[in-house]
């Protein structure tokens, strides 16, 4: 009798993960000066590497480390059951690592519980890292950005392949919505990708898997789970979305709210990809350089193309992509559409825009 369908579902998820994260390490592998020479590969295991020190050759053809990142909640516990019973079988390493925001009494007690739940579940190695959060962005933003930080800098350390995360498509739903919300375009109404950061560093296995499946794998497995208050806090947006806003959606339209806002995620990430693609190709036809942009060019141009090589060029000469909004792009694009003789445009990051002479200048400064 095989497992409960909520555990088969989140293994089946991770393996698929794993497979491609082998897939990428034996490509990379073949292709590295080390591996062309397997007679000369260590036949045993030397000193640990120093914290922060590259890679070797041995570590780097040797089975690939695959970290999960584990608050303790369902959805990452479920995550790091589902790891730890399939990396073995597919001759990966496992680990994990959890990250103490500091945000609530005893959050250093609930790391260090962490770290015993996945020790338990055979990880190895296992850390849990305190991280001090800013303010910048406002709190979520904040912490998401110690957070991220702390596990890049933790892959890094390990020399992991992948850092798995536990979103689900729960998670994925209430992104699309929280970007819908703001008027943000078409990369932000896609939502998380499955693999993202340096290199791929990041995968996401459940984004096809919703929330209750992770919990009921967990109930199933008798896995203790922690609560995190801020998840319920109406403080907090995606909080209020979660518990006010997608029930009252899946009231008034009926259940598939999910789902469909998943599913469109997906149908625009696609379209994004395509116009950035577009986009770059695109900026090649109206930069010189001198880093100006020709207005008549980019005139010419369809607007959600147009758009994306002025927003490519800001971020270039300095803007901040986190706060650059949709607004400020339309700001700089009616220099192009609706040219009056206006000012500079003033964007974020100290970035100034202005045309002259039939082209747009953007300098920092």
């Amino acid at each position: 009798m095989g497992p409960h369908p909520a555990v088969a579902a989140i293994r089946v998820a991770v393996r698929r993960v794993l497979h491609d994260v082998l897939n990428h390490h034996s490509s990379h592998s073949s292709h590295s000066p080390a591996s062309a020479h397997p007679a000369q590969q260590p036949v045993a295991a030397g000193p640990a590497r120093p914290a922060g020190a590259p890679l070797t050759a041995a570590v780097a053809d040797g089975p690939p480390l695959v970290l999960v990142a584990c608050s303790g909640g369902a959805d990452s516990m479920a995550l790091a059951s589902a790891l730890a019973f399939e990396a073995p079988r597919l001759g990966v390493r496992a680990g994990g690592i959890t990250v103490d925001h500091g945000l609530q009494d005893g959050s250093d007690v609930r790391a260090a519980e962490v770290v015993l739940r996945m020790r338990s579940l055979g990880l190895d190695p296992v850390d849990a890292v305190a991280v001090e959060v800013g303010r910048a962005g406002g709190p979520e933003a904040a912490a998401r950005d110690a957070r991220y930080a702390a596990l890049d800098a933790a892959a890094e350390r390990h020399g992991a392949a992948a850092v798995l995360l536990g979103h689900t498509r729960d998670d994925q739903a209430e992104t699309v919505l929280l970007g819908l919300a703001r008027g943000s375009g078409t990369r932000s109404l896609s939502g998380m990708a499955a693999k993202a950061g340096r290199g791929g560093r990041y995968r996401r296995p459940f984004l096809e898997v919703d929330r209750q499946t992770a919990r009921k794998a967990c109930l199933i497995q008798s896995l203790p789970v922690w609560e995190d208050p801020h998840n319920a806090d109406p403080l907090y947006t995606r909080s209020r979305l979660r518990h006010e806003g997608l029930p009252a959606l899946e009231k008034a339209l009926g259940k598939g709210v999910v789902e469909a806002l998943a599913r469109t995620a997906q149908l625009s990430r696609d379209d994004a990809d395509a116009l950035d693609s577009w986009a770059a190709d695109a900026e090649r036809t109206v930069l010189d350089e001198r880093g100006t942009l020709d207005a008549t060019a980019l005139y010419a141009l369809p607007a959600a193309v147009r758009r994306r090589v002025l927003r490519r060029a800001a971020i270039a000469a300095g803007a901040p992509a986190g706060s650059l909004f949709a607004r400020h792009i339309e700001e700089v694009d009616r220099l192009i559409t609706g040219w009056r003789g206006q000012g500079t445009v003033n964007l974020p990051g100290r970035v100034g825009v202005r045309r002259q002479g039939g082209r747009l200048v953007i300098r920092q400064g």
